[in-house]
């Protein structure tokens, strides 16, 4: 199972546990609708940052790939360089 899977479980779990003790919690229903909401809140700002904290570390590999991938092509270039060279030296 992935990582992003077991944290999202993971958030997923906390946020229904919160809720069900928020429901239980003896209070007016206007309290209650106030800090379910503020829980809310808080449980999308915490995804949307891990969101984010994500598709930076994505965005960093596919940059590390993306520079791999150049150096790569750059070394074939230069080997087909030096051979297109020996042949012709090796003709000429």
């Amino acid at each position: 199972m992935s990582g992003g899977k077991v944290l999202l479980g993971v958030l997923a779990g906390i946020a229904a546990g919160a809720m069900l003790g928020v429901l239980f919690a003896p209070d007016k229903g206007s309290d209650t609708r106030k800090k379910i909401s503020k829980k809310g809140e808080d449980y999308a700002d915490a995804l949307k940052a891990k969101f984010n904290e994500f598709l930076d570390s994505i965005s960093e590999k596919f940059e590390e790939v993306k520079e791999e991938v150049s150096d790569f092509a750059e070394q074939g270039k230069t080997k087909l360089e030096e051979v297109e060279k020996d042949v012709k030296t090796a003709k000429g």
